[in-house]
Parts: structure tokens; sequence; C-alpha cells
């Protein structure tokens, strides 16, 4: 190699940094290089991470982003564990009992459950519940449990042990048609009084946790909330560490310190197929992700039995047979015989054999079987306390367990234990034994399993109740206690329902000045909570930059480049916008924390999720129904909606079908409202329903157009409507006069396609003496599910006739309906209507050209829908055909 080459490989970025002793650089290099020679690498890692350790508690070094295999908290610095461990023993064993009898009850029914995830974490789960977990009993708010959803049937077992669910109910797993049943998962749309939050989608749960322990600040250091005691507690799988979205915000909690947000994530090294990391170890890789992002990680791997073991390792060699292992590997030590594990695992270092030869079999198979931390009580009590006691950081615990324990060997450490549904009657009797349970051989005879219970005035249930009592009342638990808010002044909607006189305004600035005067409402305009994904200026929200501001836990501690400007970027603790950068995952999770706060801590907020085009639906279509499901309530709002009113942005900005998506949300109210006036009223009515003396548990979903147009001003009478989504807004007689036997038409338009309309009404009655009304529709989707609504009541006996059928009846002529979206959007109603149908939209993928040309393109401009309509009518003799090929020609189409 050349002597260059050679120098190269040598650089080291210090080199650019000025040595003020190299004499002293040379000997601490000198030094290290003699211990390896000595005493070899592994040694001199040891003194090199021995030195580091210390350096940390006063030099300024970055942390390494991965320790050694072990225990991060040794047992002898482990406080005194603080319950009865024999009680806690007994109470846990009951849970694991009744979980696995739950499940293998529900198996007759074909439906099942899983077992295998909760036997792991029990005691992750029950060290919590008896010493740690907060219940609303107090300031009301309590620590908020993101429970792992394939571990619900160990979190019922526990709400029948303290009395609020029966037997009855348990056998209602998964049985939910009738109203009674017990959903899979944790629902609270389904189960309202327990669930606080959805956690399947998996990869959601660790997303919202996190935005949920921000939104707990973002109240604090607003004034709303003193939330200061609460903690956010995510139960989460290492599988599921894969979504993507389980790592997408971890640098947020560290850059922001939320030392609220305790992640416990259970490394059962197993996902629903097989090993987590076969080939590698997902504790090691974890531990590096979280120190990377700031956060601190506390490592609970291994059982008391590993101490002695662990204290023989003088050279190290057992640490490097722990760290290099991959972990499909202790998989298979946890289900192998001693000869096994001693002959492959001991075997491959002379120092390691000479530790195997003094352990017995037994010691063997308790240390790869059973001896993980997180099914030892002290050890979790360890790693819990370190994450409450620590400032300034969120905390990981990566607690190591073996997925099924406690189930027998037939489901320890097995790949297929997530699809396996229930346990024999041999298997049952093998757990009854493990446990230690006074259940008798007599009552495992019958062809089913029985439910436990030690009785209300055991040991046990006294001591759970006194440990709740302290903690705080029952958790999980889901709290709503009515507060509605006053409805604000009307002179916010008036102003629109007013018009903008000649002034043209786009229907987003319309709603974003109407939303910056509810803002300074004297008693809800604080509770209002603007969430934008990088996109405030393209909205025209600057202006609320300097008298809302943004919030930030640190404040502004820079000088802005545009503090001499009156819109300049503030930055403040106690700011009111939520700015999440390029992140529509973060917003609609900060969406879900402010929407749900009215029963997360009993105070109402007023969340507006603002996002550009289609990227909100589209993208995180699943966090929508999971908000949904958590009961969210709020506005959200699509800006620059539509396939053709943004020019030059193309196919992957074009949005054209996001109502489609929002039709299949049951929770979205959903409105692509025309005109200011119609924003307004919607937006009122919003209010009212979701924040009223009656509240309802919907969220409002509003399409708004950054094409401007005049406003005009609300005609009287129109508002119901608008809120049912049609009202006839001109007739034929407001255009040109057309003779009385004209030949007649209804055009039904929504959002800014209203204004299309109205030139093909003009054009309709000038060119070719049709009268066309012009009839906007602010909601496709809310008249559909009225239909449906009065399908349904007609089935029970009841004489019910669609809003949509009443208001088009008798409505002469054909009906055209068109709209910025895609023609499957304005069919949803199609059914309902009695007249000819035909539906023109924008199907297809966006172009980047004018609005005029790309909407040429589509045919949805003036003039093709004038010739659509022509050829609606001609199909009913109304016109000849050769008009519609004359149109055609006349508008070069």
């Amino acid at each position: 190699m050349p002597d260059d080459d050679v120098r190269r490989t040598r650089l080291s970025q210090l080199d650019q940094i000025p040595d003020r002793d190299p004499e002293e650089t040379a000997e601490w290099r000198a030094s290290l290089a003699a211990v390896t020679e000595a005493a070899g690498p592994h040694r001199a890692a040891y003194l090199m991470r021995r030195t580091l350790e210390s350096a940390g508690e006063g030099v300024a070094l970055p942390p390494l982003l991965e320790t050694e295999y072990v225990n991060t908290i040794p047992t002898a610095a482990e406080p005194a564990y603080p319950g009865d461990e024999a009680l806690e023993a007994r109470i846990t064993a009951w849970n694991r009992w009744n979980a696995a009898a739950m499940v293998t009850r529900g198996s007759r029914q074909g439906l099942g459950g899983h077992i295998a995830t909760f036997a792991s974490a029990a005691w992750l789960y029950e060290t919590g519940f008896q010493h740690f977990f907060r219940g609303k009993e107090g300031d009301g708010s309590g620590d908020q449990l993101y429970l792992q959803g394939h571990a619900s049937p160990g979190i019922y077992a526990r709400a029948f042990l303290d009395g609020r669910l029966s037997e009855a109910q348990l056998d209602r797993f998964r049985q939910e048609a009738n109203g009674d049943g017990l959903p899979s998962y944790p629902h609270p749309r389904r189960l309202p009084w327990l669930w606080e939050f959805p956690t399947v989608s998996m990869g959601l749960g660790p997303l919202s946790a996190i935005y949920q322990a921000r939104f707990n600040r973002y109240l604090e250091h607003r004034g709303i909330k003193d939330t200061s005691r609460s903690r956010v507690w995510a139960f989460l799988g290492d599988g599921e560490m894969d979504e993507p979205e389980s790592t997408a915000a971890l640098a947020l909690a560290g850059r922001e310190g939320l030392d609220n947000l305790t992640f416990v994530i259970n490394c059962n090294l197993q996902r629903l197929d097989g090993p987590v990391r076969p080939n590698f170890k997902i504790v090691q890789e974890l531990e590096a992700q979280f120190l990377a992002a700031g956060w601190h990680v506390v490592k609970a791997l291994w059982g008391v039995a590993w101490d002695e073991v662990i204290a023989q390792d003088l050279d190290g060699a057992l640490l490097r047979r722990l760290r290099n292992t991959p972990d499909a590997q202790f998989q298979t030590y946890a289900t192998r015989d001693a000869a096994y594990v001693r002959e492959h695992f001991f075997g491959a270092d002379p120092s390691l054999r000479a530790i195997g030869a003094r352990l017995s079999d037994a010691k063997l198979l308790e240390l790869f079987r059973t001896s993980r931390a997180g099914h030892e009580p002290r050890k979790v009590y360890a790693a819990y306390r370190a994450a409450v006691e620590h400032k300034g950081a969120p905390t990981v615990i990566l607690a190591q367990t073996v997925k099924g324990y406690t189930l027998g060997a037939g489901f320890e450490s097995r790949n297929a234990n997530h699809q396996m549904k229930k346990l024999t009657g041999a298997q049952f009797r093998t757990m009854r034994d493990l446990l230690e349970l006074p259940i008798p051989d007599s009552a495992l005879d019958a062809a089913v399993v029985p439910y436990w219970h030690p009785g209300e005035n055991s040991p046990e249930m006294r001591y759970l109740r006194e440990r709740r009592a302290a903690l705080g009342g029952p958790a999980p638990a889901r709290k709503v206690v009515a507060k509605p808010l006053p409805q604000p002044a009307a002179k916010p909607f008036t102003a629109l329902e007013k018009g903008s006189g000649g002034q043209e305004i786009a229907t987003t600035m319309a709603f974003v000045r109407l939303i910056k005067d509810l803002m300074r409402e004297k008693e809800t305009g604080r509770r209002w909570v603007p969430i934008v994904p990088d996109e405030a200026r393209t909205f025209g929200m600057e202006s609320l930059f300097p008298s809302a501001g943004l919030y930030s836990p640190m404040g502004q501690t820079y000088d802005p480049v545009d503090r001499d400007q009156l819109l300049y970027y503030k930055e403040a603790k106690d700011g009111q916008i939520l700015n999440e950068g390029i992140s529509e995952a973060g917003s609609l999770a900060d969406f879900t924390a402010a929407a749900t706060s009215y029963a997360t801590h009993g105070e109402p907020m007023i969340p507006f999720y603002i996002f550009y085009s289609m990227f909100g639906w589209q993208r995180t279509a699943d966090q929508f129904w999971a908000l949904a499901d958590q009961l969210g309530r709020g506005f959200v709002i699509g800006a620059t909606a539509g396939r053709t009113t943004m020019t030059g942005e193309g196919l992957q900005h074009a949005d054209g079908h996001s109502h489609l998506i929002a039709s299949t949300n049951p929770a979205a109210l959903s409105y692509d409202p025309a005109f200011a006036y119609e924003v307004a009223v919607i937006v009122r009515e919003g209010l009212r329903r979701m924040y009223g003396p009656n509240s309802e548990d919907v969220f409002y979903y509003l399409t708004v157009y950054n094409e401007p147009k005049i406003q005009p001003a609300m005609p009287e009478g129109v508002e119901e409507g608008i809120l049912k989504g049609l009202y006839r807004y001109r007739t034929a007689e407001g255009t040109v006069e057309t003779p009385a036997d004209a030949p007649r038409a209804q055009l039904l338009a929504s959002g800014t396609a209203i204004h299309w309309a109205l030139d093909a009404q003009r054009l309709l009655a000038e060119d070719w003496g049709v009268a066309a009304d012009v009839w906007s529709a602010p909601s496709w989707t809310e008249l559909r599910r009225e239909a449906l609504e009065c399908d349904a009541a007609r089935l029970r006996g009841e004489d019910r006739v669609p809003y949509v059928t009443r208001a088009l009846e008798g409505a002469p002529g054909p009906v055209v309906a068109f709209s910025d979206w895609m023609r499957a959007v304005p069919d949803q109603i199609a059914p309902w209507v009695e007249q000819d149908w035909t539906s023109v939209g924008t199907d297809g993928f966006g172009l980047s050209d004018t609005r005029d040309a790309a909407r040429r393109h589509f045919g949805v401009d003036p003039q093709s829908l004038v010739v659509q309509t022509l050829a609606a009518l001609a199909r009913r003799g109304d016109v000849k055909p050769a008009t519609v090929k004359e149109a055609a020609a006349r508008y070069g189409l």
C-alpha cells in the first residue's frame, strides 16, 4: 500500500483539533496498547468502559450506544421491595390462570385469543398495578397506560379479580354482537369505562404515547391543568418496534426531555411467526436506537440465578458469549435439555467449560428456561423505580422474558405460540401445580376449565384493594366528567355569513380567519389547539405566530431571523400552536391527544389539524381509525383540497379521493363546503355537537380550497340543507331567461365545483336554451349515511324517506353531480336519487398544469359539464343527440 494510503487510514477526526499535550496523549495510548498485549483486547475494552463510565460523571462525552448484555442495575444496587411478594405472587398467579381460562373457553366458539404474550409479561404489568400506576380518583388524570393489545386477556383477568368484570362477561370475550361482550383488544369505543387508548394496530401505541406525554406538558405549560404527576406508560412488544411508527418520534421525546414517559418493551425475542432477530440481538439494537435518540435505557435481562454465574466470569468469556449469541439460539437453549446447553453454550471456550462444569443440570435449565428479569418482581420494581426517578429524559426499559412463561413446555419459547389459542386439561394441571393454586382436581375434570377467585375477603383481595386505593383507584380506567363549553359569540360566524363583498378569498383563508377570531373568545379561546405539519404559511396562518405563539418547552432560546417583521416566528413555552415539522403522523398523534383530553384529563380542548392536500387521510388513515376508536373530538381540515385547485404540484399532491377514504370512518362527519358561509355553519354546529351539553363522540372533516373567489352572503333558510348535505343554491330563473317549456336539469356540486356549475348553468341557458338549477352539496357522505339509516328504519316497519330523495323530489330533468373528487364520491347518493343520474369527477392521477387545463383534461370545466348535461338530456329525449356533438365541437372538446 502506498505511504499516502497508509497515512489516510490512520487519520482521525481528532487530528483537526489542537492537542495541547501530545506527550500525555501518547502515554495514554501506549498504556492501552500495553494492556491489550498483556491481558488481551477484552480486558482493555473493560478498562475503557470503566473509564468512560467514570468520565460520564463530569466529563462531556457522548454515551456509548451499546453496553454489555447484562442488567443495567446490579442485584446489589436494587432498592428494597416495598410489597408483599408472596401475596403479589398469588395475585399474579390468579391473573395468569383466569387469562388462560378465558381464552381457552373462548376457543369453544372458534374465537380464541392470545395467551403467550401476557404469560411473558404478567409481572411487568402486576408490578406496575401494585406500586406505580396511578388511578383517576386523585387529580382526575392519573397515569396514562398504553397496554399491549395481545396482553388484553391478562388485563381482563385482573379486572375480574378486582370485581369490575363478572364471569359472564369473561365468557363474552370476543363476542360483542349483542352489545355486552369484551372486545378482543383495547378498544375505548367498545368498552369506554375501561380502555383509554387503542394499541392495535401495532406501532401506533408508541407514537401516540410520546405525543400524549408531550401534550401533558403542553397542558401544564399553558396553564390549563397541572399534569406534573401524570406519567405515560407504554407497554410494547420487541417485534412491534419494527413498525416505522414505533420509533418515528423517539428523537422528539429525547429532544424535549419527556421524563414523564416510560416505554416498557417486553423482549421475549419472538414476533408472531418466529424470532424477532434470528441472527442478531434485538435488545442491543433497541438500546443503540434509544440511546442515540437521547433516552435513558434500563436493561432488565437476567434473573437472580445468573448472578453467581456472572460473578465467576473473571476474563469476560461469559459476557462475550452472551453478547455474541443470536436471539434465535437463545430461544433454542430455552427448549433443549441441560446436555445441549452444556455442550453448545459452555463448550466453545475453556473458561466457559470450567464455569459450566460447576453448574448442575437443574441450574442450567433454570438459567435458560426461567431466569429472566421480567419474571422477577424485584428486578422489575428496580427498573420502574429507576425510570420514575430519572430526570431530564424519557426512559425505556428493555425487559427480557420468555414468551409463554408458565404455560408449559408446549408453549414456552415456541415459534407457534402466538397462534396457540388453548391449553389442554393436562397443561392446566401442570400450570396449576407450577403456580401452586388451590384448585382441586375435581374442578378440572369438567369439560370447561373453571375461572377461579380467592374470595372477596381473602388476603389477596384485601391487599389488591389497599394498593389500588393508595394509588388513586382502579386502573386501567377511562373517566368522563361532563364539562360542556359555552358556545362562542355569533360575531365570528356572521362575518363569514355576510360574504366577502368585492374581495376574492379562498375558503382556506375564510376558515383561518374564523378560527383566529374564535381563539380570541374569552371563555374558550385558549382551548383551541392549532396543529399544522410545517405548512402554516401555506395556509395563511403566519398571522397566528406572534399572537398565539408556537409551543416549545424550551421557549425561544435564539433571536429569530424575522424578529423585525410584524409576523415573526415566535416560539414560547406557553405557545398555543403545535407545529410538528414534516410529520403528518406526529400531527395526528398530537390531534388525538388533544381530541381526547376531555376524558384523559377532564379538560375539553378544541384541536384543529390542518394539512396539505392528500397528506392527511391517505397517509394516516389508520391513525384516523384509532382516533375514532379513542372517541376523539375536533376539526380536521384538508386544505388546498381537490384534484385541480392546486397548480403545478402534480400526481403525488393532487387529492381527488380523500373524501372517499374519510367516508369509511364512521366517526368522521365529512363536509366539502363551497362557500365561506357554509364553513361558518358547519363549524358552529360542530362546536355544539362535540362540546355542548350533549357531547357526541365524533370529529369533523372539512375540505377547503386555495382558489380565491368572491364569497357570497348566505341565503335565507339554508342552514338545515348545509348540515344535512344538500340545498338548492340558485334556480334556473336566476340566470338567462329561458322558455317555459325549456329542457330542465339539476346540477349538484360540492366545494370549488360550485363555481363550474354556476358557469355551466349560464352556458346551458345562453347557448342551448336549457334551464338548470344549481344545488350545493356540502356533504355527499352525510347524505348517504342518513339514507342508509332510513333504509334500516324501513326494515323495522318505519316510514322514513331519505333527505336527499325528499330534497330532490319533483325536481325536473336529470341530475348531474360533480366535484373536484373522483366520481365515486358523489356516486354515494345515487341509489336514493329518483331522477336519471350522471356523475362527473376527477378520476385518475393528478397532473401539473393550470387549473383551466387540468379541468379540461378531467372533463370538469364548465364547457365539459355543459356537454355532460346535454348528453344526459339527450338520453331522455329532451334534446337531440346531434346537440351533444355540436356542443363538443363548439367548445373544442
